[in-house]
């Protein structure tokens, strides 16, 4: 495979916990969106003490749905993904509803400072209330009631986006990093490309059998995928250097030629990949700009 084969077939049994795995339930929140597919996913993880990953957006009808997953059993640990308020708004909630602990890499933050005169794009989508319990580091295990649960450091979607592996089992839940639907929308200055793809890098080298993401459904060979998927965004890199080097100066122009077939309320994140590799581009000294990478700067080869 050269480049991933995704996979939109998905049924997210809105409002109802569909058993994923041994003693794992998946919730899909009813945020549907041209960016989060049929909504996000939340899981609860165990049989008897439970683990919930990413609680999800402040949804009524979700947090009924997620608790009556729950089902009154304890919940001893949270864990959150990352800080988009699709993933982290619910912790805070749930924790307070259980007394569990909240565990993820820490508060949300910039992969960089903003330039001068920068607006963030996404400053909205930003769950800045959000503060864990245990800001874990990459390789730091939670242990509970028959479970334990590895935080894997991934950058790039968002600087403090977080994988988690189900030790012993082959499965991570690899949120919005790696999704069998789509690719990731990476955004600077909350993402960059350079963190996206060293964190693909850790991830192919580890033999997982089975991600469970953020949205939609199952990535059923982790390996090979992340490999392709990795593929498609070298691919996508050389085709936005391609279209400098044809003479297209604005990100704009680039997006009509190289996202041509995707649906077009996708553009806006398509310009911001193509910002994230540019930034990268520029970085590396392939491709140069007038101060520092913008959504509205000019682009030229080097």
């Amino acid at each position: 495979m050269t480049e991933p084969e995704f996979d939109k077939t998905f049924e997210p049994a809105h409002g109802e916990a569909v058993a994923v795995g041994s003693n794992i339930l998946r919730v899909t929140a009813p945020n549907a969106g041209p960016l989060t597919f049929h909504g996000t996913n939340s899981y609860v993880v165990g049989r008897d003490t439970l683990a919930v990953i990413d609680p999800g957006p402040d949804d009524e009808s979700h947090w009924r749905t997620l608790l009556a997953a729950i089902a009154g059993r304890p919940v001893s640990h949270i864990f959150v993904s990352h800080t988009h308020r699709d993933h982290s708004p619910l912790a805070a909630r749930l924790k307070a509803e259980t007394g569990a602990t909240i565990v993820a890499e820490g508060p949300h933050r910039a992969a960089r400072p903003l330039y001068t005169g920068e607006v963030n794009p996404l400053k909205e989508s930003a769950d800045m209330d959000f503060a864990p319990d245990i800001a874990a580091a990459h390789g730091h295990v939670v242990s509970g009631d028959g479970w334990s649960i590895e935080t894997l450091h991934t950058p790039g979607h968002t600087a403090n986006h977080a994988a988690f592996a189900l030790s012993g089992t082959g499965v991570v839940f690899s949120a919005d990093h790696v999704m069998a639907w789509a690719t990731s929308i990476i955004a600077p200055p909350d993402g960059a490309m350079s963190d996206f793809l060293a964190s693909l890098d850790m991830l192919s080298e580890r033999d997982d059998s089975l991600y469970l993401p953020g949205h939609g459904g199952p990535v059923r060979k982790p390996r090979q995928f992340v490999r392709a998927l990795k593929t498609h965004r070298i691919m996508r890199e050389r085709a936005v250097l391609s279209r400098v080097e044809k003479g297209d100066r604005l990100i704009a122009d680039m997006v009509k030629v190289i996202y041509r077939e995707t649906d077009p309320r996708l553009h806006g994140a398509a310009a911001l990949s193509v910002l994230a590799h540019l930034e990268d581009l520029v970085g590396r000294g392939e491709v140069i700009t007038n101060g520092p990478p913008s959504i509205e700067g000019e682009y030229r080869p080097a």
